[in-house]
């Protein structure tokens, strides 16, 4: 078992982001994360990656606590841009794979490739997609077991999405990796989960594997998710 979440609840003073949140995840698959903004998404993603402390539960990976011990297996993508303006993105690359022993040069080359990045190009000169797309490179040039994405297709215009989900793809490793997607591109991204979790206001409405929910309910994803909110 690779992720377990038991039990998980966390509270902001009036507001509760999570609700008794509980499954189970084992590697080699690809999860979707999808619910309406202030669903508990992002959140949910903080306290696996160790970012935000749980108010009641528990999360194991590999069967340890968030700490030091699981950030080396876990790489986090945030929503938020963190990159330095004054880097290039080879030294932003650089800066990053220093704090990790799990950098693979291939994939980083392969990535770049596939996503139409120059390493040499400043950050400062990059748009909003761009910078994205690198974010995404660093996050997954990393051989970690646990790959959390938080949004990786926000601020990407659609003609690079497809680029963006094929690096993915492509780069996923089924036998070493679980990565887990937040995103609002529903449509755009569902043909590539193996699994969904769905959650509204903070808790699980719906979870399981995604091919057996859209024979069952006779509905794709997207569909189900608008059924679902509705």
């Amino acid at each position: 078992m690779l992720l377990k979440v038991e039990h998980l609840s966390k509270r902001y003073l009036r507001a509760q982001a999570l609700d008794d949140v509980s499954f189970e995840l084992n590697r080699g698959s690809i999860v979707g994360l999808l619910g309406p903004n202030g669903s508990g998404k992002s959140t949910l993603l903080k306290c696996i990656a160790g970012l935000c402390r749980p108010t009641h539960g528990r999360i194991l990976i590999d069967g340890k606590q968030p700490g030091l011990e699981t950030k080396r297996k876990v790489a986090y993508l945030p929503e938020v841009d963190s990159l330095y303006q004054w880097m290039t993105a080879r030294q932003a690359m650089d800066f990053a794979k220093s704090f990790y022993n799990d950098w693979d040069e291939t994939r980083e080359a392969n990535l770049l490739d596939l996503v139409k990045i120059d390493a040499e190009t400043s950050i400062k000169a990059m748009s909003k997609g761009q910078k994205a797309r690198l974010r995404l490179v660093m996050a997954l040039s990393r051989r970690a077991p646990l790959i959390l994405l938080d949004e990786p297709l926000s601020g990407i215009d659609p003609p690079s999405r497809s680029r963006v989900l094929n690096a993915i793809v492509s780069e996923f490793s089924e036998e070493e990796q679980t990565i887990i997607l937040s995103t609002h591109e529903v449509s755009e991204a569902e043909s590539i989960f193996d699994q969904v979790i769905f959650l509204h206001k903070g808790k699980i409405r719906l979870m399981g594997d995604a091919e057996d929910i859209r024979t069952e309910r006779n509905s794709s994803i997207q569909e189900l998710l608008e059924e679902v909110y509705a």
